[in-house]
């Protein structure tokens, strides 16, 4: 499998959205303090990353 510019904007992507999911799980689950709102926003932000990489996809 050729690893082009597209295949690493997905990759990054996908990873990027299970990282957020992780986060958001953190702060939601295990944190019931001011800790988990950063955790959660965080998370958000990773979330907020991977879809301009999704965009880039085709254009870069």
């Amino acid at each position: 499998m050729a690893m082009n510019k597209n295949t690493v904007l997905a990759w990054a992507t996908t990873i990027m959205i299970i990282v957020g999911l992780a986060l958001i799980a953190l702060g939601a689950f295990r944190y019931d303090d001011v800790a988990g709102w950063g955790f959660a926003a965080v998370g958000i932000g990773f979330f907020a990353n991977a879809w301009v990489f999704n965009a880039l996809k085709g254009r870069v």
